[in-house]
Formats: structure tokens, sequence, C-alpha cells
């Protein structure tokens, strides 16, 4: 019975080089020179450090077309208020990984209101759709690609 799994997830290794790629604009821009302005990144969190708030908000832009760059979605950021701490102000942007619940009842809801012949099943942090045919399967795909839940959608697991 064909199947897929709908999950919402971040590639380390793509954020990694997300992250090097913005220190190195930041680092040839001009109107960082003699600035003490960098990326950080611990797990899913990129923390922004400058020496100004406006400047980190610039940064963050950095950072989002960089994202964007290496096929990683911008609607995954989550990104906190700028917080100043003596001379610097730092910024927390977190990288949602995973569904939650209420991600996750949005998209069986969604499945089960376009009255297809498939069923949704949710497993953790990932929804599996399984469908007797391979069409059916294809039209939930393109169905929840049209549709917003709030969080950047991958397919995978794909089986025949």
């Amino acid at each position: 019975m064909p199947s897929f799994d709908v999950v919402s997830e971040v590639d380390l290794h793509q954020l990694t080089n997300a992250v090097d790629q913005a220190g190195r604009i930041v680092t040839n821009r001009f109107d960082f020179k003699g600035v003490d302005a960098a990326f950080e990144r611990e797990g899913h969190v990129v923390i922004i450090r400058a020496e100004a708030e406006f400047q980190v908000a610039q940064m963050e832009d950095m950072l989002r077309s960089a994202l964007i760059k290496c096929d990683i979605d911008p609607l995954a950021m989550d990104s906190e208020a700028p917080v100043e701490s003596g001379k610097t102000v730092r910024q927390q942007v977190r990288l949602k990984n995973g569904l939650d619940s209420a991600q996750c009842k949005d998209i069986v809801k969604k499945i089960k209101d376009a009255k297809l012949k498939v069923q949704a099943q949710i497993q953790g942090e990932q929804v599996r759709v399984t469908g007797k045919k391979r069409d059916d399967l294809q039209q939930v795909i393109a169905l929840l690609r049209e549709a917003d839940v709030g969080a950047p959608l991958q397919f995978n697991n794909f089986r025949d």
C-alpha cells in the first residue's frame, strides 16, 4: 500500500552552511568593518551578535537570504526580540524542527476535508498518509503544498 510522511525538518548541515555564508557576508561588507558582529550556531538556534540593534536587523536579513540559498524555508525561523547587554546586542533565532500536535491535527483535518481515499495518522512529530492509489497521494501532496500550516513541509519516505 503506497504511503509517505509529512514532516517539517531543518537539515543541520545546510544550516551550518547558511550560517557560515552569512558570516562571510558580514566580514566582507564595508558598513561592518571594525564592528564586533558574528553569528553562532548551537543546535537549531542561531545567535546573532552585534554592537547596535539596526545591525542585528541587517544581519537577520543576511541570515534569511543565506537560508534561502541553502534551500531552507525562512518560515522555519522564529526570531526573538533583540536583547541589549553591555556593549552588544544579541538576538536568538530558533529554527522550528518537527510539527507540533496542533499542526498535525490541522494537516489531518485538511486531508479529511478533501474527501480523498487516503488515511492520515499522526506519528509523533510527523503525519503518515497511506492510500491505495499513488494518484491520491499526489493529490494530498498538492493540497498540502497550497495549504498554510505555519511550518515548511517536506514529503519524504514515499513508498509504493
